[in-house]
């Protein structure tokens, strides 16, 4: 790989490394971690947990997300998800309302909102369901489709039913399931909430440090399924709301996930700042022999499993990969078993675990060096026609772009990596925005940070082009940024706080180093790519 100049002494480039440093610090400091809230989870809470405190901030919040065109959420699919809860708590909360009795002062508000996300849900819904590959989609949209019909079966408000039929193949054969002795996989456990009355019967669906699933809503419906009370759920459940105000998150806590992918994403970057070692030994400990899960309840997953071991061996803490062996299906790697499709950055990531090691262990090359070029081919041969990658755990493709282009540039045979790298460089540099950042829909500085990854951390030459594109991304990378869109997936989108925080200051430090370069600024090299051993040695 090619170093990168480092401007010393620039005011820019030591706020970055500030910024990055208290980035480690907060990663201590609140080890649930940051998450966005969603409309999704948020809704289950308003529908399922009415006595919950912070009811009132959970509707104000739902209320004041909806568009103006009447649904929640982004463009196209990923609106049916958000709409379809805010819709069903929007109505669960008129239904247990009195309506012949003195009206609640919100409750026109609350029918008003509730009429225009049933239209734009209807609309949509006949149109054809376009959903994407979010966990749990078609169990939810239909879960919650038959309870806004049996919700307008009790209302009088000229509302307009039944919505249009959806799909229940998915519904139907986890109820069947739930019938029978077989166990319940325990990925469906973070999506409790949509299970039914049956799920309440499984002895095997518990909480985990409070949590089920680690998810709010299922806990809810969890809690809400007991007969006597269950403290440790309700302690989690109210932790959680003290923390985020009201709305709340789909998945938390993410301790380990944050902190490996924020950790992992400022090595490869060449970040000079070093992880406290409390830090690093509390994510060597989320390690089993099955590998790392992001969450209490969830299963273990080869990402997951993949970035703490990559984040691990660049914070001089190398863990051999066997754990991940279980994920590998000889073709490539699962995310988890029984996993339905596949995932082009779970097996980015698995490239980046098991590369790292076979090059720097004794015995990992006559272990992993066969596997590591088997699964380089795999990767390559993902690459879509254009030059991007795609994949199921975040909407804009430059996220997957910049997982497998790195991953490849620093662990895939030349004669296998270098033509999709430089289609890959192509297709970002063409998709530049007029306002010099990158993004799906529109320009976003995690998606910029991304594209920036890409051009400077592929180790090729650097050219008047790639220079340019570069200074033209500077503005939307160095701006301020009060909150990021949510961009990954859950059962609606959501935004990890800090990892897209790491991503944005990573790409600050690279961007700033070609213009203090380019400007003959005195600087030292820092080494970027698969060869620094630890976060900020040169």
């Amino acid at each position: 790989m090619t170093a990168a100049a480092f401007a010393v002494g620039t005011g820019a480039q030591a706020a970055v490394t500030a910024a990055a440093r208290e980035l480690l610090a907060l990663l201590q400091r609140e080890p649930a971690g940051q998450v966005s809230s969603s409309v999704y989870e948020t809704g289950r809470l308003v529908a399922d947990a009415p006595w919950l405190d912070g009811h009132g901030r959970r509707l104000a919040y739902l209320l004041a997300r909806q568009g103006a065109d009447g649904g929640w959420g982004p463009t196209g699919g990923y609106a049916l998800v958000p709409t379809a809860s805010a819709v069903e708590a929007l109505l669960a909360e008129l239904v247990r309302a009195d309506p012949a009795g003195p009206p609640a002062p919100a409750r026109p508000e609350l029918a008003a909102a509730a009429a225009r996300g049933l239209a734009t849900l209807a609309r949509r819904l006949a149109d054809g369901p376009s959903m994407p590959d979010t966990p749990a989609a078609d169990l939810i949209v239909p879960t919650l489709a038959g309870r806004i019909d049996a919700h307008l079966s009790h209302l009088d408000g000229g509302y307009g039913w039944p919505l249009p039929s959806v799909d229940r193949r998915r519904v139907d054969a986890v109820t069947a399931l739930l019938a029978t002795d077989r166990p319940v996989p325990s990925k469906l456990w973070h999506a409790y909430e949509v299970l039914g009355p049956a799920a309440a019967e499984r002895t095997e669906i518990v909480p985990i440090d409070g949590a089920v699933g680690a998810s709010p809503a299922a806990t809810a419906a969890w809690l809400g399924h007991r007969r006597t009370p269950e403290r440790p759920a309700r302690a989690y459940l109210d932790a959680v709301v003290a923390r985020h105000g009201g709305p709340v998150p789909c998945c938390t806590p993410i301790t380990t996930f944050e902190r490996s992918w924020t950790l992992a994403t400022l090595a490869r970057a060449g970040v000079p700042v070093a992880p406290p070692p409390g830090l690093v030994a509390e994510l060597a400990a989320a390690l089993g022999p099955d590998g790392a899960a992001t969450g209490p309840g969830l299963p273990t997953d080869a990402d997951t499993t993949s970035v703490a071991l990559y984040a691990l061996a660049r914070s001089g803490h190398p863990v051999d990969p066997a754990s991940l062996l279980r994920y590998d299906l000889g073709s490539h790697f699962c995310t988890w078993q029984g996993e339905d499709g596949h995932s082009v950055t779970t097996n980015a990531h698995a490239l980046e675990a098991l590369g790292w090691y076979a090059r720097h262990s004794r015995d990992g090359a006559e272990r992993y060096a066969a596997r590591v070029t088997g699964l380089a081919g795999w990767l390559r041969d993902a690459q879509r026609p254009d030059g991007r990658w795609a994949d199921r755990w975040h909407a804009s493709p430059y996220y997957a772009t910049c997982s497998a282009a790195l991953a490849l540039a620093s662990y895939a045979p030349a004669q296998v990596a270098d033509a999709a790298i430089d289609r890959a460089t192509d297709w970002v540099l063409a998709t530049q925005r007029d306002d010099g950042g990158w993004g799906r829909w529109s320009t976003t500085a995690e998606e910029t940070a991304y594209a920036v990854h890409v051009l400077l951390g592929v180790g090729r030459p650097m050219t008047t082009k790639v220079r340019e594109s570069i200074h033209r991304a500077l503005a939307p990378l160095c701006a301020e940024h009060s909150e990021h869109p949510p961009l990954w997936h859950d059962k609606d989108l959501y935004a990890p706080v800090l990892i897209v925080r790491a991503a944005v200051l990573a790409a600050r430090q690279m961007a700033l180093a070609v213009t203090d370069a380019a400007h003959g600024r005195a600087s030292i090299p820092v080494q970027q790519g698969a060869e620094q051993g630890m976060i900020g040695s040169a």
